[in-house]
C-alpha cells in the first residue's frame, strides 16, 4: 500500500474518532472520497447511529465515478433501518474500495467485498493494529451481547486511591483525560456509595464536548442515594438508571417522580448476576460502558474478570499516612504498570490495561 492510501485512511480513522461512543449500537465509522489525489468529500456515522458514514460522504452532489473511497470499517450490506452502504457506492459509481477492518455483523461479514466486486469494483482490506485497537469494542459486543467494560481509578505512588489532604489524587490534565473518556462511552455506571461520597455529576466538562452527557446507571441495592444530592436536580434532562434489589419496588416511587428510571435485579453476589445486569443493559442498546466507582468495587470487577479495559491514572506522590484505601487495592497492586500511553500529564501517568 502507497503512502497516499495509508494517509487517506488514517484521516478516515481520526473521523470516526469524532464519534466514538456517541452513535449508539452502530459503530462509529469515518469514510473519506478521494478523486485525481485529492479530498472531495467526507462523512462520519451520525449520533446515535444513522445515517452511516459511507451515506453521509456520499449523499452531496459532487461526482462521484472512478474516485476511490476509504472507511475504517467494511462497508454494510443488510438492510435496517437504512439501506445498504454498498448500495449507494454501487451508484455513485466509485472505482476503488479501501476498508481498515472487517464487520463482525454476521450480516456484513465478508460479504462486502462479494457484492462491490461482483459490481467491478476493487477492493482491499488494509491490516493494521490500529483499526483492530478502536473496534475491539464492536468486536466484543457482538460475539458476547454484552456492554464493552471499561474502568478508570486514580492512585497514588504507592497505591493510595484517597488523599486526606486534597481532594484529588491526581492532577488536572490527567483530569481532562478522565473526562475525555466519559465522553467515548454512551453510558456511565457507578454506585450510590460513591456518588453519595463525592456528589459527583460524572458528566463531561470539556469545551466542545460539555453536551455529550453519557446516560447514567446507578448501582443502589439497598436506595441509599441521598436526597440532597447534585444529580437528584438533572435527572430530568439526563437519562438516569437506577438499579435497585426487586424487593424495593413499593420504596421506589420517589425515585420515579424525580425523573429515575427503575430497573430491578435479584442481587450482585457474584459474576452470574453481574452479567444479568450487564446484559439488562446491553438490551437497552447501551455497547460501550465506563465503571467509576471506589476500589472495593472495582477489585470485585477485577477480581471476577468484568472489565475489558482499565485505565489507570497515577500521580508520582508517595502518600504514607496522608493515604486511605491502601488495604483494599490488593488485585490492583497484581496488574503490571505497563501500556503507558504516551501523553504529557505532567507529574502523572496513565497505563491502558487490556483484559
Amino acid at each position: 500500500m502507497t503512502a497516499n492510501h495509508k494517509h487517506y485512511l488514517n484521516l478516515a480513522f481520526q473521523i470516526a474518532k469524532r464519534n466514538l461512543g456517541k452513535t449508539k449500537i452502530n459503530p462509529s465509522v469515518g469514510t473519506v472520497i478521494v478523486k485525481n489525489n485529492s479530498v472531495i468529500s467526507s462523512g462520519v456515522t451520525s449520533i446515535n447511529g444513522r445515517p452511516h458514514a459511507e451515506f453521509n460522504a456520499l449523499k452531496n452532489q459532487n461526482v462521484f465515478n472512478n474516485a476511490d473511497l476509504y472507511t475504517t470499517l467494511e462497508p454494510c450490506t443488510h438492510y435496517g433501518l437504512t439501506p445498504p452502504c454498498v448500495n449507494i457506492i454501487i451508484k455513485k459509481k466509485i472505482k476503488n474500495v479501501y476498508y481498515g477492518s472487517l464487520d463482525p455483523d454476521k450480516r456484513t461479514y465478508q460479504k462486502g467485498k462479494k457484492i462491490l466486486e461482483k459490481n467491478n469494483i476493487k477492493t482491499r482490506l488494509v491490516n493494521d493494529n490500529s483499526f483492530k485497537d478502536f473496534y475491539s469494542s464492536y468486536y466484543f459486543n457482538k460475539n458476547s451481547n454484552l456492554p464493552y467494560i471499561s474502568a478508570k481509578i486514580a492512585i497514588s505512588k504507592d497505591f493510595y486511591s484517597i488523599n486526606k489532604k486534597s481532594k484529588w489524587i491526581t492532577n488536572g490534565r490527567s483530569r481532562k483525560i478522565s473526562h475525555l473518556l466519559r465522553s467515548e462511552n454512551d453510558c456511565i455506571l457507578s454506585t450510590s456509595k460513591s456518588i453519595n461520597k463525592d456528589n459527583a455529576l460524572l458528566n463531561c466538562r470539556i469545551d466542545g464536548l460539555d453536551k455529550n452527557k453519557p446516560d447514567l446507571f446507578i448501582i443502589d441495592l439497598n436506595l441509599k442515594l441521598k436526597k440532597n444530592l447534585s444529580i437528584n436536580n438533572i435527572v430530568k434532562k439526563r437519562k438516569t438508571f437506577l438499579i435497585t434489589k426487586k424487593e424495593n419496588k413499593k420504596k421506589t416511587s420517589s425515585f420515579k417522580k424525580k425523573g429515575f428510571k427503575i430497573i430491578f435485579i435479584r442481587s450482585l453476589k457474584n459474576k452470574k448476576d453481574f452479567n444479568l445486569m450487564l446484559k439488562l443493559i446491553y438490551k437497552l442498546n447501551y455497547r460501550r460502558a465506563l465503571f467509576e466507582t471506589g476500589l472495593t468495587f472495582l477489585n470485585f470487577l477485577i477480581n471476577f474478570k468484568l472489565i475489558n479495559r482499565l485505565y489507570i491514572f497515577q500521580n508520582n506522590q508517595i502518600l504514607k499516612n496522608n493515604g486511605l484505601n491502601n488495604s483494599t487495592s490488593k488485585y490492583l497492586k497484581k496488574i503490571k504498570l505497563k501500556n503507558k500511553v504516551n501523553v504529557n500529564l505532567s507529574d502523572d501517568s496513565l497505563y491502558k490495561i487490556k483484559f
